[in-house]
């Protein structure tokens, strides 16, 4: 796309919100957050520079059209007009977990691929993750995960520090803060490192911040969207939500990750549309989860139950198998304005 057609497509405010926003932070997008509307790298580019963007995670190669190096070169040519700098991202690569498909292969193969075409984006970082929630109560105990986590990155060092780019492992609701911190130092720090997201936590029992102030140094990448926690009468349960709509003090979380990791790139990863999920910790069977928690950390994270309360506004529920097209139809323009709004709290938040 030509500069002079750009013009005439993005409207004049959100070039210069993008502008701005380059002065003072990288603001940008998951393209996870938008899931429903199936598009590719292009199309996710053309979006975020409508919006005034000037960074996205392209969270799967699923998202590109090829993998081949001529059309990898004109999507790097088509953000590079858009002034959006792309963070790349792949999905999970520990082969004992209940996320890995067999069918995937080798791991390591699957991580250089993920690698090599981050390189060609001119990413410095690739998201991955480990697991799920469902790896705590499985077979394995959580040492078997990590352990083969360590060994799969370990297997990937040359290539990741030949290609320049750095491993961003999410805290994925699989791990807590001290987990991947071992999983970090283990590896090596020097190409290992954390897509940070601000939603994850309350699946281990943590308040955002304290995730935050534990991952700070490995910190490469990130995503962020609000979650609503509060009481209930086995525990506490949570849902997520815009930002600007939780009670985990996003705004706090947000200013302080501008502070500790000031080259990260502030991503956000908007999921609405989903019921509460319940944290019954005061079932004593939910512990066999968490053996190792951390009686000060598990207090910071009751404080933030006891001072929160139940989303009350207006959501959409997208329930499991297949819906009416209605309600697919409905979902996804619900994920569109819900993403936009969090959109215009986060640039209130960061540009003030």
């Amino acid at each position: 796309m030509l500069r002079r057609t750009f013009l005439q497509t993005v409207p004049a405010a959100a070039i210069t919100a993008g502008q701005a926003a380059g002065d003072r932070a990288r603001l940008g997008i998951d393209t996870y957050s938008i899931r429903s509307f199936r598009w590719k790298a292009m199309q996710h580019l053309d979006y975020s520079a409508r919006l005034g963007l000037n960074t996205i995670q392209i969270s799967s190669l699923g998202e590109y059209e090829s993998l081949e190096p001529a059309y990898l070169q004109k999507v790097k040519d088509h953000a590079d007009r858009l002034g959006i700098e792309i963070d790349s991202g792949i999905g999970c690569i520990c082969p004992t977990t209940g996320s890995y498909n067999p069918k995937s292969g080798d791991p390591a193969k699957t991580i250089v691929q993920g690698l090599r075409v981050a390189r060609a984006m001119g990413a410095k970082a690739m998201r991955c993750f480990m697991g799920s929630p469902a790896d705590r109560r499985g077979k394995l105990p959580m040492e078997a995960h990590m352990a083969a986590t360590i060994s799969v990155f370990r297997s990937v060092r040359s290539e990741a520090l030949d290609l320049g780019v750095k491993l961003a492992l999410e805290n994925h609701g699989d791990l807590e803060s001290v987990e991947m911190r071992t999983i970090f130092e283990e590896s090596g720090k020097e190409f290992a490192g954390c897509c940070y997201d601000s939603g994850n936590p309350v699946n281990v029992l943590e308040d955002p911040m304290f995730t935050l102030e534990t991952l700070a140094p490995y910190v490469a990448s990130s995503h962020f969207r609000d979650t609503a926690l509060f009481e209930r009468p086995d525990g506490a349960a949570f849902q997520w939500v815009a930002l600007g709509e939780g009670s985990t003090n996003i705004e706090a979380v947000m200013r302080r990750f501008r502070q500790l990791c000031p080259k990260a790139p502030v991503q956000l990863e908007v999921i609405t549309g989903r019921a509460p999920s319940p944290i019954p910790y005061l079932d004593p069977q939910f512990w066999k989860a968490f053996p190792k928690t951390n009686a000060a950390s598990f207090a910071r994270f009751v404080a933030l139950v006891k001072k929160g309360s139940p989303f009350m506004g207006s959501m959409m529920i997208a329930g499991a198998g297949k819906q009416p097209p209605e309600y697919e139809a409905a979902v996804k323009e619900q994920q569109r304005i819900d993403l936009e709004r969090s959109i215009e709290f986060a640039k209130k938040v960061l540009w003030s």
